[in-house]
């Protein structure tokens, strides 16, 4: 699986959250991460889903498939 097939939910952080965005993969529970920009957090985010997916075969768990299909 692509990590980039994954939706990923970007929201701006308040200044007194420490600004920037914050990055959640809603169908990998736990997977989010967060950048100064969109843009960073987005790749930020493709980076989070590698490693958890990396991590759950690790730990013989099944890992997710993407809800949406990639164009």
């Amino acid at each position: 699986m692509n990590p980039q097939d994954y939706e990923v939910d970007i929201v701006p952080l308040r200044d007194d959250d420490g600004g920037g965005y914050a990055a959640v993969v809603p169908e990998l529970p736990g997977c989010r991460s967060d950048g100064d920009t969109p843009e960073e957090a987005l790749a930020n985010a493709y980076d989070a889903v590698r490693c958890w997916m990396e991590a759950a075969e690790e730990m013989g768990r099944a890992v997710p498939s993407p809800r949406r299909i990639a164009a």
